[in-house]
């Protein structure tokens, strides 16, 4: 990824797909899951959309799974995270942690 880095809306859905795995991770178990994990209201469209993007960028593939009887017969598009998708979320939580390292006493002051 190098210094173009990731929205957080790309982190959080990277995130969710590596929690599911490649067997269960498609859109709507990664709306699912980003509104159990965060409390946040999660539009579908809002995860194709980057889908696309992170899929255009190179940091996930995409392919559709076996036919699901409550589906009327159709598969799910399975996202899968690729391995340059792994590192732009390690470069990720390395930037985050470097950036929330000794603000500790600051943001426990309000408390």
């Amino acid at each position: 990824m190098g210094r173009q880095g990731l929205g957080e809306f790309e982190l959080l859905v990277l995130l969710a797909a590596l929690r599911l795995g490649e067997d269960d991770a498609h859109a709507v178990s990664i709306v699912d899951e980003i509104r159990e994990r965060t409390g946040r209201e999660v539009l579908r469209s809002a995860v194709y959309v980057t889908l696309q993007r992170l899929e255009k960028k190179g940091l996930v593939s995409t392919r559709m799974g076996d036919p699901v009887p409550e589906r009327g017969g159709k598969g799910r598009r399975l996202v899968s995270v690729a391995e340059t998708g792994l590192a732009a979320v390690r470069e990720t939580q390395d930037a985050l942690r470097n950036m929330w390292g000794g603000l500790g006493p600051i943001l426990e002051e309000g408390q």
